[in-house]
């Protein structure tokens, strides 16, 4: 299940510089508003200077003058001791105001940021499997209201197409069985004449009949890859994990001998129950089966088990074989991928683990492919886990 979007590395973000740009629009006011404060209150007043005094009057004067510069004094002394301490309180304030204007840029930056990262994780929860899903982001009409309505405008055409396409790949699917059927017919009474065919005949009827079998069989993973796309899930009901790879496993017991191949079945938990369709998951457990038995070497050996962990059950499939490419493993999961470096006879349409992951897509499950250190292949499929009905059987 892809994702649309990627996380946002860690670094210079927008709520950072949106912080950094509220923080330095607040301290800036608050250092402007310590400075007009400071700037107001150290203007002294003008004083007017004494004017010329009859020499009567000089004597006590002279004290009178004496009194009033001693009051200057005092009064200097007094005016720089408040200005020191005006000057220390606005050092703490501007302390106090860039630790308040981080707080606040930080708040605000969070503030105006929200709806956005809602539209974000929205978006990332919307996935191929789930593009009926919608932002729906209310509020007024602003920019980011018109952002959100873009992008479910976006959503909305990609939906169609998605559609549009596979109903297209269902009903051609659906449509091209009809002339196959008529060509496998037209085969058959050839070979079915009184008279008998011609070598050449027989040995080229054989062939279109391998080609016909090959198609029909390429139209059929179509048609239940279109499916399970669709999420058609109407016939859900408890199973067991490993009552179907058990049978799965029953059905191939030919090809697996054919091959030699050792299964390790020791770990199938019969218990490890999950809820869906029976005829999506039994052709899941085919197809993971068949890949572990078609890709692997002859004398090789199949691993599988079940389990049940909490709320997730999960099966696993182990072969042996050749060391695989991690990147070229990790496009199994789509339509028409082959891995040249794997064996078997490549005969394969490329859809058996596209199907599977369609399959656990549309059951809310998840699919892994890892290639093991020592070689080979290991398929991890986990699923909702479903109560244990009444009786305990399949």
């Amino acid at each position: 299940m892809s994702k649309l979007g990627r996380v946002a590395p860690r670094g210079h973000t927008v709520r950072l510089r949106f912080t950094l740009l509220y923080t330095a629009v607040f301290l800036g006011s608050a250092v402007a508003l310590l400075a007009l404060t400071n700037l107001l209150v150290g203007a002294n007043d003008t004083q007017v200077a004494p004017g010329q005094t009859p020499a009567a009057q000089q004597s006590s004067l002279a004290a009178a003058q004496q009194r009033i510069h001693s009051l200057e004094t005092q009064l200097s002394e007094t005016q720089a001791a408040q200005s020191s301490r005006l000057l220390m309180g606005s050092l703490v304030a501007l302390a106090v105001m860039a630790a308040v204007s981080v707080l606040l840029g930080n708040a605000v930056a969070n503030r105006v940021l929200r709806p956005l990262r809602t539209i974000t994780a929205a978006t990332r929860r919307i996935s191929a499997e789930n593009l009926h899903e919608r932002l729906a982001v209310p509020g007024p009409a602003d920019e980011v209201k018109n952002l959100a309505d873009t992008i479910d405008g976006l959503l909305e055409r990609l939906e169609a197409s998605f559609t549009a396409q596979r109903r297209f790949v269902a009903n051609a699917s659906h449509e091209l069985r009809t002339p196959l059927a008529t060509m496998r017919a037209s085969v058959d009474v050839a070979l079915a004449k009184p008279n008998p065919a011609p070598p050449q005949t027989v040995t080229l009827a054989n062939r279109l009949r391998t080609q016909l079998d090959r198609v029909d069989r390429l139209l059929e993973g179509l048609l239940v890859l279109a499916r399970a796309q669709h999420g058609e899930l109407a016939d859900r009901t408890p199973l067991s994990l490993g009552n179907l790879v058990s049978q799965a496993l029953t059905v191939r017991a030919a090809d697996i001998a054919a091959k030699n191949l050792t299964v390790e079945d020791s770990g199938l938990d019969k218990s490890a129950w999950t809820q869906g369709s029976l005829t999506l998951l039994s052709r899941m457990a085919d197809n993971v089966t068949d890949n572990a038995i078609v890709h692997n070497q002859n004398s090789g050996w199949i691993r599988v088990a079940t389990t049940a962990d909490g709320a997730t059950v999960r099966l696993i499939v182990e072969t042996g074989g050749p060391i695989l490419d991690p990147e070229h493993v990790a496009r199994l999961g789509r339509p028409f991928q082959r891995l040249a470096d794997r064996t078997g006879p490549g005969t394969g349409s490329g859809l058996g683990l596209s199907i599977v992951a369609a399959i656990v897509g549309a059951h809310d499950g998840r699919l892994d492919l890892h290639p093991r250190r020592e070689g080979g292949l290991c398929v991890t499929i986990s699923l909702p886990v479903a109560a244990t009905p009444e009786g305990g059987a399949a």
